[in-house]
């Protein structure tokens, strides 16, 4: 079982780093689905979270919202989680405008 502190803190450097990259708009979306979402995903897809924290910003944010097209690589559910948060957090914004 993983220590509980360092998980947490673990947990607490990843939603700051997602939510803090410098590029507002995969702030935007990465930032609030950390908070929403971080805590709840499996070890695997954590360290896939944090590797993805280290793609360049601009290819990040193309892939989420489809302006480039994602290296197979990086097909996975993650990215198409970070997909359907993007979608949703916007549909919910738009129903509310």
């Amino acid at each position: 079982m993983p220590d509980t502190d360092a998980h947490a803190a673990r947990l607490r450097k990843l939603t700051f780093r997602a939510s803090r990259r410098g590029f507002l708009e995969a702030d935007l979306i990465l930032g609030p689905f950390a908070r929403n979402h971080i805590a709840e995903l499996e070890p695997a897809t954590l360290d896939e979270f944090e590797r993805l924290l280290d793609v360049p910003d601009q290819d990040l944010y193309g892939w989420i919202v489809g302006l480039k097209p994602t290296p197979d690589e990086w097909e996975t559910p993650l990215v198409q989680r970070l997909r359907a948060f993007r979608l949703e957090a916007f549909a919910a914004r738009t129903a509310t405008a």
